[in-house]
């Protein structure tokens, strides 16, 4: 099966009450360890490529290791997104490219800005067949170099409901992410946070069967958090999206969950344990091997949360 866009992903996530996870890929072994979960899962897939990712393994790399998923997994309907487009030029080139959705983030714009760029991607994307996803409100914390605002002014700068008709009807963007108090990267929280479900519900009443997404939606697991320190790491006071919530959000408007701390958290303290407990290792193998495998573990636990196991046919 070819490459997909979003839009019966959506329709069925909405329609049946679970959402699609977004994962970010970086490399091979992320990819692989995503691939194996949704495979063995049968679940929808969107896998996101950021600028950092395009800068770091080039979009040609990147490209032929989706396209290799593809390839080997006929039966799972997979999305490839551009994650935090921040010009109509890199989303013109990502639609150039191939990629089947792209998300512009016009977010620190103001209101009239934000409508302009994104329907300038817009009309270019629906040219050619690409979906696009943007963005109403601001999200705190820091994800490669997109900086949010403070964790103390995150509640200040939620979607405002009142807006998003508007922002739909001159832009005809596909998906909306909205802001209601997540945070990007593993410090999102000092405690545990309440999010603002009530935001999403007015929304809804507002844009009935819209598909709405959710930013900044790592959990920062106990257990990947405890491996890293266990084994050298200093992350005391990560703290990220509690599971019960990205299940509640799931169940919502919201068809769409990005996920990416979560799975570079993973990769990273399997690789600190082999190299603790095997310190003469030097074959990457040996240590980019368990990395996957916790990825895959983690993958899978994160489709259970978010309802999608077994949709992968529903959505082709």
């Amino acid at each position: 099966m070819a490459l997909v866009d979003t839009k019966k992903m959506f329709e069925m996530a909405y329609k049946n009450g679970y959402a699609i996870g977004a994962f970010n890929v970086n490399n091979m072994e992320i990819t692989q360890g995503i691939m194996k979960a949704v495979s063995a899962k049968k679940a929808p897939l969107i896998l996101q490529i950021s600028r950092g990712a395009r800068s770091y393994a080039s979009m040609s790399y990147l490209k032929a290791i989706i396209d290799v998923a593809v390839a080997e997994n006929p039966e799972i309907p997979i999305c490839m997104h551009l994650d935090h487009g921040d010009t109509f030029e890199t989303c013109k080139q990502c639609v150039d490219d191939g990629f089947t959705s792209v998300m512009i983030d016009g977010s620190h714009l103001s209101f009239e800005d934000n409508i302009k760029l994104t329907k300038q991607v817009v009309d270019y994307a629906h040219d050619h067949g690409v979906v696009v996803e943007a963005e109403l409100g601001k999200l705190g914390g820091i994800e490669e170099d997109i900086v949010g605002v403070s964790h103390d002014e995150i509640m200040d700068h939620l979607t405002d409901p009142d807006e998003v008709v508007e922002f739909v009807e001159k832009t005809g963007v596909d998906s909306l992410a909205v802001a209601i108090g997540t945070s990007h990267g593993a410090y999102k929280f000092k405690t545990e946070p309440t999010l603002a479900f009530d935001v999403v519900e007015k929304i809804e009443e507002k844009l009935p069967n819209y598909p709405l997404v959710m930013h900044g939606s790592s959990s920062v697991l106990k257990e990947f958090k405890d491996l890293i320190n266990k084994y050298g790491g200093a992350m005391p006071d990560a703290m990220g999206v509690p599971e019960s919530a990205i299940t509640k959000a799931s169940k919502m408007a919201l068809c769409k969950i990005n996920i990416d701390t979560d799975l570079r958290m993973a990769m990273t303290a399997k690789i600190r344990q082999v190299y603790a407990e095997s310190p003469a290792e030097f074959d990457p193998r040996k240590y980019l091997g368990p990395a996957r495998d916790a990825i895959e573990a983690m993958v899978i636990h994160k489709l259970e949360c978010l309802g999608c196991v077994g949709k992968a046919a529903e959505c082709m």
